[in-house]
């Protein structure tokens, strides 16, 4: 990737090559086309629906249906997950529970219309992974 400057090379040449470096870091980079984690999905075990959407820079979890009787879950629970795809079909990156007041490393792997995470606490200590079905 780095190229040996020719002893030939002006030093205005050099100047405006080196002046050119920061916006050729800050190009994009060209990323596969990741699967949308964007919708309505039930939790595996029954328990929730979250629906998935675009909040500011970020993506939201957010529980419009929560099985009557849990008492640690409620509608209306955020999980802020600053995420981005590492390939197609999986994303990686923190989650922040608003109502836990903790953050997560995560890791989300997905089909069209199959999700399973991966959160973990204490350097990796601790984790649970739940599975999602799409219902929208």
């Amino acid at each position: 990737m780095f190229r040996t400057i020719a002893p030939s090379l002006s030093t205005s040449s050099f100047s405006s090559a080196l002046a050119a470096l920061p916006l050729a870091l800050l190009a994009p980079v060209a990323a596969e086309a990741a699967t949308p984690i964007t919708g309505v999905w039930a939790r595996g075990d029954g328990n929730a629906h979250v629906r998935i959407e675009p909040c500011g820079p970020n993506v939201c979890a957010t529980n419009i249906w929560v099985k009557p009787g849990r008492k640690d879950e409620a509608v209306g629970d955020t999980l802020v997950m600053m995420v981005k795809p590492e390939s197609e079909k999986r994303y990686a990156g923190k989650a922040y529970d608003k109502r836990r007041k903790l953050t997560y490393s995560m890791e989300i792997d997905v089909k069209p219309n199959v999700l399973s995470s991966r959160g973990c606490l204490l350097a990796g200590l601790a984790c649970k992974s739940i599975s999602w079905q799409r219902l929208k």
